[in-house]
């Protein structure tokens, strides 16, 4: 274990002002360290959920299993407190618990969670119902992050809807998987030709692992090939609280900090302090399963929420208008550096703000996304090819002309188009308008 701690601490250490998706330098190290102090481990199954389930059965407990990508320097803080924090300790011994270090074999009907996060945790009843989901968007920007009180939370949550289960099953219904086109990760085309079920530990093993973040990128590219829309839900996954005009507190189950002026959860009658015990009719363990009662949200759709208000039950109704989807925020999310390639070439944009926009000469409700920087390489230099470059100002990308922001572009693209397409863009670079042509890759 504390083999373990030092290599995840030192990754931190080393991290300094890390952005999402980077990695530890020893990356091969890092991972056979992992076994090496986990594999023998008195709580932690390691990489083997099977065993894990069997051992939920007779025992009774709770399965908890952690999805930990380990040369991922995101969460490294988290991860170390949860295997060594003493404060956790009583909470884990009440379940089984799992640590599954990749994806390649995880049935997909049954682990459905944020595939951008490189720490998640999935609890589930012996008989494979799914309890809830964890995963921390805080600790996912931020390696030296160790706060675990939000954790502890929804461990003690599990633990309460396990001791109901299963009269309460009817109301975790929601939180199962959909159907999927494949059982495991390897049969997507896009992984299947380069990984195998087995990790090549007589190799160079991190080469074999499938990581969370190219599960979502595989379904992507899955529908692209075959020439059909991508499906909202995979452009804009587990969309967080905000989307909806909700800030909820990291360190509790689900606790309104700040609601939107404006938005549907303004207009839902939800106030700072409320502690949102039912979403959906599903009860919540923490922030993740309010994302994936959103996720698993059509448009229109209205959600019935309980929220405990000054120690008393209050009903209210979440409307979802058309639409609502597309305004997810995804620019911070590994999985979207692929569908740039996609949809923009490699482009990396910003919607300007206001003060910007007028010091350029352009009104506050039309397109302005300034380009930041772009991809150099294969289909991410696409754009830099045809024309591109730093300190544009996209005013027109197709018949999208209106504000919006990087997603709404790219989930408008990835939905209307196909590949081998072709896009007018056009840009404002210095005081000039230039059009250029861009591929659809």
């Amino acid at each position: 274990m504390k083999t373990l701690v030092k290599v995840l601490l030192a990754a931190a250490v080393w991290a300094g002002g890390t952005v999402h998706g980077a990695t530890v330098k020893d990356r091969e190290g890092a991972v056979r360290g992992d076994k090496s102090a986990m594999e023998n481990d008195a709580r932690w199954i390691y990489n083997d959920v099977e065993r894990g389930f069997a051992e939920a059965k007779k025992t009774g407990k709770p399965l908890l299993v952690v999805l930990r990508c380990v040369p991922c320097l995101s969460c490294v803080g988290l991860d170390a407190e949860v295997l060594k924090e003493p404060a956790i300790t009583p909470l884990l011994d009440q379940f089984v618990c799992v640590r599954l270090i990749n994806a390649n074999t995880i049935d997909l009907a049954r682990f459905q969670f944020d595939y951008d996060l490189s720490f998640s945790t999935l609890f589930f009843n012996a008989d494979g119902t799914i309890y809830g989901r964890y995963g921390s968007w805080v600790h996912q920007a931020d390696p030296e992050a160790k706060e675990t009180i939000g954790y502890r939370r929804a461990l003690e949550a599990a633990l309460v809807v396990h001791r109901g289960y299963p009269a309460n099953a009817a109301a975790l219904a929601g939180k199962q998987g959909g159907p999927t086109p494949f059982r495991t990760p390897v049969e997507i085309p896009a992984l299947a030709s380069k990984y195998g079920r087995e990790l090549n530990w007589s190799g160079n093993v991190v080469q074999s692992c499938v990581h969370c973040h190219q599960v979502g990128e595989a379904f992507r590219t899955y529908y692209r090939d075959k020439g059909e829309p991508v499906p909202l839900e995979r452009i804009f996954p587990m969309p967080a609280a905000e989307t909806v005009g909700l800030s909820l507190a990291p360190d509790q189950v689900a606790t309104v900090t700040l609601v939107a002026a404006g938005s549907p959860a303004e207009q839902a009658g939800f106030r700072p302090g409320d502690e949102l015990v039912t979403l959906g009719g599903q009860p919540l363990l923490s922030i993740a399963d309010f994302s994936w009662v959103l996720h698993r949200a059509p448009d229109a759709a209205k959600l019935a929420a309980v929220v405990k208000r000054a120690g008393r039950d209050v009903a209210l109704t979440l409307a979802l208008p058309e639409g609502w989807r597309i305004k997810t925020a995804i620019s911070k999310r590994v999985g979207t550096w692929a569908m740039r390639a996609m949809a923009s070439g490699g482009l990396v944009l910003e919607d300007l703000d206001d003060a910007a926009r007028q010091a350029r000469g352009l009104g506050r409700e039309g397109l302005a996304l300034l380009v930041k920087g772009m991809g150099q390489f294969n289909k991410h230099g696409t754009a830099k090819k045809v024309g591109f470059l730093k300190d544009d100002v996209v005013v027109t990308f197709g018949d999208i002309a209106a504000r919006a922001n990087e997603g709404e572009v790219i989930g408008r693209l990835l939905t209307t188009t196909k590949i081998g397409d072709s896009v007018d863009v056009t840009v404002l670079r210095g005081t000039e308008r230039v059009t250029l042509k861009l591929p659809m890759q």
